[in-house]
């Protein structure tokens, strides 16, 4: 079993894009500019976006992060995002998901701009990848298929099962990994809550990639023999032997499954690294498109 390990990944892709921001100070071009809104409290949120802010400074980004209350109303929050889509020096922004209840997520997203649509939520952006003229790939699927490039995972012609639907993750992953590219050219099987037999499934997929949303939901009873295994998943679970009074686990019951696979990779460590990697990669590319 080897590891495929998101924070080596993600140094190696920091450090290209550090060195692609110096080109950019050295030519005296405009420097990538990232900004988040963050509505409310949220504790998954809030370590997420204190992650991005921290890896911007690292790469030499500028980066602003914007405080909402959780009571501010859609109206409100729409005049944030239009006065973003306004801001000639932000190259792209972010507004941090979940949102609360009495504001609706799809309008919110559809209010991003495309060309600053730097998780790739967008419409636009999603039919442009459905097409195969990607701007801006979701974030979390182009690190998944950054991971599988940069440990050269053999996928072409590969049973490729994914769970999951959403289109954060599930649907866009299916396109990238159907597409007639490497990594890529897999054929691609999504399940979801309303598949039935899930196991005679997930036991028949060389690569496996889940973002179910269960704490732990894979068990090795599930999981071929030396398939690959892409945890997407992030749960706090309380621990009371841990300082924090919480641990990090995945979609995966990591221990039982690592031993059947021949890669997997771990919660914390992971896909999360990677989604900020992605997210960082598409602003660098929003800033040469703005420049």
């Amino acid at each position: 079993m080897i590891l495929l390990d998101g924070k080596k990944i993600s140094d190696e892709i920091l450090s290209e894009i550090a060195n692609e921001v110096r080109i950019l100070k050295h030519d005296q071009k405009k420097i990538p500019h990232l900004a988040a809104v963050l509505v409310g409290n949220d504790g998954a949120s809030e370590t997420y976006v204190a992650s991005k802010v921290r890896n911007c400074e690292k790469v030499g980004f500028k980066s602003t992060l914007i405080r909402l209350e959780d009571t501010i109303s859609e109206n409100e929050l729409l005049k944030v995002i239009n006065s973003l889509n306004d801001n000639t020096d932000i190259d792209g922004f972010i507004v941090q998901l979940p949102l609360p209840k009495h504001i609706n997520e799809n309008k919110i997203t559809q209010a991003i701009a495309p060309n600053k649509d730097v998780d790739g939520f967008h419409p636009t952006n999603v039919g442009l990848l459905a097409l195969g003229n990607p701007v801006f790939i979701s974030a979390t699927p182009n690190g998944v298929m950054e991971i599988l490039r940069r440990y050269n995972i053999d996928t072409e012609g590969k049973n490729c099962v994914i769970l999951g639907r959403s289109n954060i993750v599930g649907s866009p992953m299916a396109i990238l990994m159907s597409k007639n590219t490497n990594p890529g050219n897999a054929t691609v099987t999504v399940c979801h809550s309303k598949t039935q037999n899930l196991k005679s499934y997930t036991t028949q997929a060389d690569i496996l990639i889940i973002a179910i949303g269960k704490p732990e939901f894979i068990t090795s009873d599930m999981v071929k023999s030396g398939a690959v295994v892409i945890d997407v998943g992030i749960h706090r679970i309380p621990d009371s032997s841990k300082k924090s009074g919480f641990r990090l686990v995945g979609d995966v019951k990591f221990d039982e499954v690592a031993p059947k696979a021949s890669y997997i990779t771990p919660v914390p460590g992971g896909v999360g690294l990677m989604t900020i990697c992605s997210l960082l990669q598409n602003t660098l590319k929003a800033a040469k498109m703005n420049s």
